[in-house]
């Protein structure tokens, strides 16, 4: 969301912030872990599995960063109990997986592969068993590569054919699921794939992906629907933002943001949560767009917030961008050319190993923003939040991984600020369980709670993993004690 720059200012130690976290997030808080099918299952050719665009993405040179796919991933789809049994170990309340589409319909219509079906049965039993609710997404990303040569997202039909999968996998396992959520991150395939083409299935159609992004909206309200007649009773979503700061007060820097913040951020959240596009852009797409927001509105049970990092936008020709360029030509590679933006450093601030800047505060600001916003928001949990560093196995086999200790505690605290000041945020999700496969990054960068050895496949946790169990424990003991360090 279009928000004020925030000056840097000193994080409390992190036993400081975990305890202002355990303090303020309350004993009915739900803790999380958050995965993706492509990023951790493998067995991409095994039990009927069709192919997917990513399995076609990666297929491209030079697509991913390392020349790496997910073929293997983290072998979750064998190694499943193996993770169950890691997350009981943290204490969380809830998975949050995606569902493969190519694996329930290797084509995405037709029959249904059993085999799919009962996998997904299999590890919704074993969280259950674990006292872990499940929480399902549908679609995140993996879209079967016989949909995209029929058109992909690009064609309305897609939307239908995605509510008649929402159908087959509610009918199997609706029963069981605690949450479910469509489409994750909408935003991100319509920019990243099918704008830029950073990501499957590649496409690089500017301004007209914004046709794809009305199809997954669409696809996103008949999937809630077909849902709902299934018996879920817990449907929200799952949607990006970012929280958008104007280079400077110019007017030129400030319409700027406030373009890419309507691209991005509004043109997802306002057909869910308003039945209307922003800024009349709605007149821009094809088909029975007025019906179809109708659709797409329908009231959600909870609004899912997938969130990292703030980012900087001006006008191209505006005099921060012309400075920043001016000596670092390369920041221009970060925007599509020919775009009325361009996305500029947050250099006043620590960065991840992704060059992610790295403030805790922008959560706070981003949910009480949403929330004086959109009166009436159901209530929010944060579907994803999480970091990605290097840090690997010491000596002694142990992963101090303190960076990514601090930024959960320094960011769960920034959630229990923003509960305290009216947002009515539920739960959070660490992404991510596992270090897994990071897309056009290949498996470079490590978001995990968990190392993976990625040719045996051993897990390891990390500090970070420890720490986050121990802060689970501390809340729901309803005590801001606790070891919170280690």
């Amino acid at each position: 969301m279009l928000t004020t720059p925030l000056a840097p200012e000193p994080n409390p130690t992190i036993e400081q912030a975990g305890a202002d976290a355990a303090a303020t997030l309350g004993a009915d808080f739900l803790f999380g872990v958050s995965t993706a099918s492509y990023q951790i299952e493998g067995a991409v050719t095994e039990d009927g599995r069709g192919r997917s665009v990513w399995d076609d993405f990666c297929d491209r040179p030079g697509a991913i960063r390392d020349g790496s796919s997910g073929a293997t991933a983290c072998d979750s789809y064998h190694r499943y109990p193996e993770d169950v049994a890691l997350m009981s170990g943290l204490g969380v309340g809830a998975y949050r997986f995606s569902i493969a589409w190519p694996r329930i319909q290797p084509d995405g219509v037709g029959a249904v592969n059993p085999a799919g079906l009962d996998y997904y049965d299999r590890l919704v039993d074993a969280l259950l068993a674990a006292g872990i609710a499940p929480a399902a997404t549908l679609f995140h990303w993996d879209l079967p590569s016989t949909l995209q040569e029929r058109g992909g997202w690009l064609e309305r039909d897609t939307a239908y054919r995605f509510a008649e999968y929402a159908g087959h996998v509610v009918d199997r396992l609706g029963d069981r699921v605690a949450m479910w959520m469509p489409v994750n991150e909408p935003n991100v395939v319509t920019t990243l794939g099918h704008a830029t083409g950073i990501h499957a299935p590649g496409m690089t159609l500017g301004f007209g992906s914004l046709q794809v992004a009305h199809h997954l909206l669409l696809g996103h309200g008949l999937a809630v629907a077909r849902l709902r007649a299934g018996g879920a009773t817990q449907v929200g979503c799952a949607n990006n933002h970012l929280p958008i700061w104007p280079a400077s007060p110019d007017p030129a820097d400030v319409g700027a943001a406030g373009i890419f913040d309507a691209i991005y951020n509004r043109f997802f959240i306002e057909p869910m949560l308003r039945g209307e596009y922003p800024d009349g852009m709605g007149a821009m797409l094809a088909g029975p767009v007025a019906e179809d927001l109708q659709t797409i509105s329908v009231p959600l049970d909870f609004y899912g917030l997938n969130t990292y990092n703030p980012v900087r936008v001006g006008s191209p020709e505006g005099a921060v961008a012309t400075a920043v360029l001016g000596a670092r030509p390369e920041v221009a590679a970060g925007t599509p050319a020919g775009m009325p933006f361009i996305q500029l450093p947050v250099d006043e601030y620590p960065h991840t190993a992704f060059d992610w800047p790295v403030v805790p505060a922008a959560m706070t600001q981003l949910l009480l923003d949403l929330t004086e916003r959109y009166p009436g928001i159901p209530p929010i949990y944060i579907t994803e939040n999480g970091c990605s560093y290097p840090t690997g196995p010491g000596p002694d086999g142990t992963i101090e991984d303190v960076e990514r200790v601090d930024f959960y505690a320094q960011h769960l605290r920034a959630v229990g600020r923003a509960r305290q000041r009216g947002a009515d945020v539920r739960g959070y999700f660490a992404w991510s369980l596992l270090d897994n496969f990071e897309w056009a990054e290949g498996y470079e960068q490590r978001f995990g709670l968990v190392w993976v050895d990625f040719g045996t496949f051993a897990r390891s946790p990390k500090a970070s993993y420890h720490w986050y169990a121990g802060l689970i424990a501390a809340v729901r003991a309803g005590s801001a004690a606790g070891d919170l360090t280690s």
